[in-house]
């Protein structure tokens, strides 16, 4: 009863304060006092001026963040989770007591991480501010707007008469394609992109506002695992996925060893011939029973399991047989490039591990591209990370800089782990055909690379405007979705065959040498 009471509470204060605390409700104060007194004298007036205080009171009015008692995000100035819940708490009851229709959505920026540690928090709070900004824009009147993750929106519509999936789906676009518009920051342009989550509530589990919520987090869940600037909608088969919580670390364990985390490899070409130069290995991780795992939430398990050497065992045999099976099915790949984070190049048998798979499975060692990440060069490397980097290259490994430009790698780092190729990262490619400032960027990577002798890859193209673009600059070799999406390796013989039907007759669009 008393929980039933303190809710009823709530829904006064929420419903009435914003109209009893505005400004214009001060002017009445006066004719009050005046009405009071003619017709209640003094003891009518003594009653009146204790008893509006605590009406105030009661209601929220010197509550510590002023005449609106909900609390407000210091960067966006959107309310924050617990208002929103609130706020979803009487949208529901509504929608539930009048047969009106609303929708909840859950806006996600992706690699918010990636932007705090490249740009700096400043300009992630920047990003957030925008785009909150820019959520409201799209919104109508009575929408509630609310940030509730460093790197999460949440929308709730007002409820109305008729709201059908179509409209839903317009919205999710219209919010999408305004928080993914350039963004100006110190002078240079960057862009953002963003997963949605929606559900209606005639598609929630019940009608329970937590329910509800469950519902929209597994919508932005699938769309995060769809890839950047994925949107889903709610369906049943998603709250079977979800729904069942056990242990992810042993799950995660037990999946490396029962070949439920494999490899899946996305293609790389060339931009002057357009063959394929090779493939990089990506760990996917199909669960029998939840569907598609992201990397985003296993690789962070193993790493705090300490299971990223098992890992990469499992990822470099994986790859090492299938340039064997591509060389059997007549598919020349030059060859195939494996991720090896910090705690493996920790690993002082590494680079004899290496070579003892290379023989093994009888590969010379350039076929075997060594991808590691900037921060492995500025975290200040031990001996031992030093050592392995250079003796893998003594080798014959092909060294190559992920994701470069998303740190601060210096050129005596990139001379010291004698690094071969680049590749550049996925947020100076995205638009770059559209963005003066993007190609600006790309350009001056490029002429420092073809000044220091090395290679080139773009990452994370998705365009042919931009595939194009990166041609003309010079850029070597390109990667992303526009080209292929990653794949298990039963896919790419196909894939490969396809491809290469394509290159019968098709012209040289790189820049040519002189």
């Amino acid at each position: 009863m008393t929980q039933a009471n303190s809710g009823f509470l709530k829904r006064i204060r929420t419903r009435l304060a914003p109209s009893l605390f505005a400004p214009p409700i001060l002017a009445f104060l006066p004719a009050l006092t005046l009405a009071t007194f003619w017709f209640g004298g003094e003891a009518a007036l003594l009653w009146v001026a204790l008893g509006v205080p605590l009406i105030f009171a009661a209601l929220g009015a010197f509550a510590q963040n002023g005449r609106n008692a909900t609390p407000r995000d210091n960067v966006t100035g959107l309310m924050l989770r617990e208002g929103f819940e609130l706020e979803l708490e009487l949208v529901a009851k509504d929608c539930e007591n009048s047969g009106l229709r609303s929708s909840l959505y859950f806006i996600e920026i992706d690699d918010y991480k990636d932007l705090t540690i490249r740009e700096g928090q400043a300009a992630s709070d920047h990003v957030m501010q925008t785009c909150g900004e820019r959520i409201a824009s799209t919104l109508r009147n009575g929408d509630t707007v609310a940030r509730i993750g460093d790197s999460k929106f949440a929308v709730c519509l007002t409820p109305v008469l008729q709201l059908d999936l179509e409209s839903c789906v317009q919205m999710a676009g219209r919010m999408q394609a305004a928080v993914e518009g350039p963004i100006s920051l110190d002078g240079s342009t960057i862009y953002t992109s963003c997963s949605i989550g929606f559900c209606l509530n005639s598609r929630a589990p019940s009608s329970q506002p937590s329910d509800w919520s469950q519902a929209t987090n597994a919508a932005l869940s699938e769309a995060q695992q769809s890839g950047p600037s994925g949107i889903r909608v709610y369906s049943s088969d998603m709250h079977v996925r979800t729904s069942t919580r056990t242990n992810l670390r042993d799950e995660a364990a037990e999946a490396l060893e029962t070949g439920q985390i494999v490899p899946w490899f996305q293609p790389q070409i060339s931009t002057d011939t357009g063959k394929v130069t090779g493939f990089e290995a990506l760990a996917r991780w199909m669960h029998p029973v939840r569907g598609m795992v992201p990397p985003a939430k296993f690789l962070p398990v193993l790493r705090d399991a300490g299971l990223m050497e098992r890992l990469s065992q499992v990822m470099l045999y994986h790859s090492l047989t299938a340039l064997n099976a591509w060389d059997s099915a007549g598919f020349k790949i030059p060859s195939v490039g494996v991720n090896f984070a910090t705690q493996e190049l920790r690993n002082p048998n590494l680079a004899e591990n290496i070579k003892w798979e290379l023989e093994r499975f009888n590969l010379p060692a350039e076929r075997l591209s060594v991808e590691i990440l900037e921060t492995v060069m500025t975290d200040q490397p031990d001996d031992v990370v030093t050592r392995n980097i250079a003796a893998l290259s003594d080798l014959g490994c092909q060294i190559e800089l992920d994701d470069f430009g998303t740190g601060h790698a210096s050129i005596s780092g990139v001379r010291r782990f004698n690094i071969a190729r680049i590749k550049i990262d996925r947020s100076f490619v995205m638009r770059s055909d559209q963005d003066p400032e993007q190609q600006k960027m790309i350009a001056a990577i490029l002429t420092m690379a073809e000044r220091l002798d090395l290679e080139t890859l773009a990452e994370g193209v998705e365009t042919a405007g931009e595939h194009a673009l990166l041609s003309q600059l010079g850029c070597g070799h390109v990667q992303g979705f526009g080209i292929g999406r990653p794949m298990p390796f039963d896919q790419t013989l196909d894939w490969i065959t396809a491809h290469e039907a394509k290159l019968q007759d098709a012209p040289e669009i790189g820049r040519q040498g002189s």
